[in-house]
């Protein structure tokens, strides 16, 4: 019974209001960009030729069956073939085909388009499990790892802690983009194959080792917009989510130099001698948002899986062999991603201090970036 009234609501939805059957979920997001709302009317169009098509074809296949069934004394038929009803099943598919097809190629050439008079150009880079977005043009990057407050919340049993803070949909950094600007997005991966989707721009894209996706966007409102990792690439696919905000020029331009000069500070802080308290605090921060995925928040590992940080040989033994393990990673069971090219040294000087001196490991070591820079060689 329940299932017939989930379906009669479903139909009630689709025939009384299409303002009620989006709010319910059921339908393509209309998006925010050109090309989402023509992907959006597109699918609209479709749908309904597909709708005209079903009900005919399955209202004549009801009136025959009602019209002419044995108690009315209906004889069937005897004939071999008919050459006007083959022709006509033919053609009419073929050119409905073709009408389906002609505004579908159109948008498509206008998805995949190259876009050579961008004005902004972004690389994005998938990791394992976060985002890279490079400012070709700006000249800096940086990475965008899901945010604490939704880590904190992840193992929590009760639903209300979720509330209120976009659950694994908020990340630490933003995608930045100035309203009304071409975007080209130039995507590919480090490890293994990822797909950048976010609906409200219609855009969709794999992103793939050794290989580079290229796909645009104008955005004409300014807002926040919200995707995710549409690709299934491991144990923390669904901790991989896309923040987008698209800022007015001058927003933009402002952020865009405090970017520079939070570059620029970073650059200098891998020149500078860090305390105990301080490397210990940041390295907190990059562990949580780099390394808690596999080794655990406490440290703890995942047995079988992933090696504990807690009382590790590595953690707690040989300095030279920690660093060694961390930047450059092992290809050995279990391996580990290099995070060299992914963190600064002050970042990895700060997170191996940090586990060498948690989770009731106590070396007492302070790494320095200038530890970080020589073992780099």
């Amino acid at each position: 019974m329940s299932v017939l009234l989930r379906t009669f609501k479903v139909l009630s939805l689709m025939f009384v209001s299409t303002e009620l059957f989006a709010a319910a979920q059921m339908d393509l997001t209309p998006g925010v960009t050109a090309i989402s709302q023509e992907v959006y009317e597109l699918h609209t169009l479709i749908l309904w030729i597909c709708v005209i098509i079903g009900a005919g074809v399955f209202g004549v296949i009801f009136y025959s069956m009602f019209a002419h069934r044995k108690s009315k004394g209906a004889v069937a038929a005897n004939f071999h073939d008919n050459m006007t009803v083959e022709v006509l099943w033919t053609v009419i598919p073929f050119l409905i085909l073709i009408g389906m097809a002609i505004p579908a190629a159109k948008t498509l050439i206008k998805m995949e388009s190259p876009a050579d008079d961008a004005e902004v150009t972004i690389k994005i880079t998938g990791y394992q499990w976060k985002w890279n977005y490079d400012y070709m043009h700006e000249g800096f990057s940086f990475f965008s790892n899901l945010a604490q407050s939704n880590r904190d919340v992840i193992n929590s049993k009760n639903p209300k802690d979720r509330e209120g803070i976009n659950y694994l949909l908020d990340v630490d950094n933003r995608m930045v983009l100035p309203v009304g600007k071409k975007v080209r997005f130039l995507m590919t991966s480090n490890d293994v194959i990822h797909s950048w989707w976010i609906p409200a721009f219609a855009v969709k894209k794999d992103a793939i080792p050794g290989y580079i996706n290229e796909a645009h966007t104008t955005v004409p409102k300014v807002g926040v917009y919200r995707g995710q990792c549409a690709e299934l690439c491991g144990k923390d696919h669904g901790f991989m989510p896309i923040v987008v905000e698209v800022k007015s020029e001058a927003d933009y331009a402002a952020w865009v130099a405090e970017k520079k000069g939070a570059a620029m500070a970073a650059a200098a802080s891998d020149s500078k001698v860090w305390s105990q308290d301080e490397l210990m605090a940041k390295g907190e921060a990059v562990y949580n948002a780099s390394c808690a995925a596999c080794h655990g928040p406490t440290g703890d590992g995942v047995p079988g899986v992933f090696p504990a940080m807690k009382g590790s040989a590595i953690a707690t033994g040989n300095l030279a062999a920690h660093l060694d393990i961390v930047i450059n990673g092992s290809k050995v069971n279990p391996a580990m991603a290099a995070y060299g090219a992914q963190m600064s040294d002050a970042d990895l000087a700060a997170v191996i201090t940090y586990e060498r001196n948690a989770f009731g490991n106590n070396t007492g070591d302070a790494v320095q970036p200038a530890d970080v820079k020589a073992a780099r060689k």
